[in-house]
């Protein structure tokens, strides 16, 4: 039950609530926290505020106040990797990356969670990469009082997949490269490749474990990945003979290694030609040249993906078309830009 008192009246009460206070350009936040007892210094600060009333509650049994209601509900939603703290700031509670990863979001379950009437849980894009500490989600019960029935089948809904988001932690992998084409590999043009996608794999943790160069030769490349698995590789990115002309071969000779898994095609801008295939578990990477004129392509939006334990097909190729056309800004502000962020 909520009863409504003057302020005038409300001197030795107990706030039912955090009390807002804002200044343009300078300050958001409670200008006084819920269970602060009013003194009558207090009135002249509320009333600049714009309060002239204030709550007094008493809960019935069916009822929970939406800081309680703001704890249960991270706490169903916090997965493996996800942090929180039981100190809501006008009602509302953050969830945090507990380590370094990548962000999942099961996000039917999100909009599930959503369409429950009076709560709330905002979130980062999914397959975001976080460091320790940072924010990722917000959650809260919109009303002050609210039926504890509402909020037990929320945290019902977003409990189902082990909360509604986690952060996994990326392995590190022993990445091994094979750069194809016979104008590399006859020293006609000096490779660029091996630069740029080692630099990629040790940013994310991984360290390059061996390099190899091929011609445009099925058999020579087939003999490079069985070398670099030999190696001790668990993860493999071949570079060029992507493309349709008759010389790209390397789609044929991964076949040839043993892949038995072969996703050849991304719905992504630049980067269409991109190929995911496994070898047993060990994924190997089909990186076409849209790499090395693009700072970002489908290799930055999926690569992540592996490191943290997905498999990836045909489906989350798919996907990454909602979101994978890149703007081609002049200057590259990826990944603070909708380029991947649909999926």
């Amino acid at each position: 039950m909520i009863k409504t008192v003057k302020l005038e009246e409300a001197v030795g009460t107990k706030l039912a609530h955090d009390i807002t206070e804002i200044r343009p350009g300078e300050f958001k936040g409670p200008a006084f926290r819920k269970g602060h007892t009013v003194c009558q210094e207090d009135i002249c600060r509320m009333q600049r505020l714009g309060k002239n009333h204030l709550y007094v509650i008493d809960l019935e049994a069916d009822e929970i106040h939406e800081n309680e209601a703001a704890a249960i509900l991270a706490d169903a939603l916090a997965g493996e990797g996800v942090v929180w703290e039981n100190n809501p700031r006008e009602g509302k509670i953050n969830l945090y990356a507990g380590r370094d990863g990548l962000l999942q979001v099961s996000t039917q379950s999100l909009a599930a969670f959503n369409l429950v009437d009076e709560v709330m849980c905002a979130t980062l894009h999914s397959h975001t990469l976080v460091k320790t500490g940072e924010l990722i989600g917000a959650t809260r019960a919109i009303p002050l009082i609210m039926k504890r029935a509402i909020i037990e089948r929320a945290a019902a809904i977003a409990r189902q997949n082990r909360g509604v988001l986690t952060v996994r932690p990326l392995r590190r992998a022993r990445a091994g490269l094979i750069i194809t084409g016979n104008e590399v590999y006859h020293g006609l043009i000096q490779d660029r490749f091996a630069p740029v996608l080692s630099s990629k794999i040790q940013s994310l943790g991984s360290e390059m474990a061996a390099l190899a160069f091929a011609p445009d030769d099925a058999e020579t490349i087939t003999r490079a990945i069985l070398s670099h698995l030999e190696q001790g590789c668990d993860l493999l990115l071949l570079s060029g003979g992507m493309s349709v002309d008759p010389d790209d071969v390397t789609r044929h000779a991964i076949h040839r290694a043993g892949a038995t898994e072969i996703h050849y095609g991304s719905a992504v801008l630049p980067g269409a030609m991109f190929l995911v295939a496994y070898l047993g578990e060990v994924p190997l990477l089909g990186v076409p040249a849209c790499a090395l004129h693009h700072p970002v392509t489908t290799l930055d939006l999926v690569l992540p993906r592996i490191l943290a334990g997905e498999r990836i097909g045909k489906l989350e190729l798919a996907l990454l078309g909602h979101g994978g056309l890149c703007r081609d800004c002049q200057e590259c502000a990826y990944p603070a830009c909708p380029f991947g962020k649909g999926a």
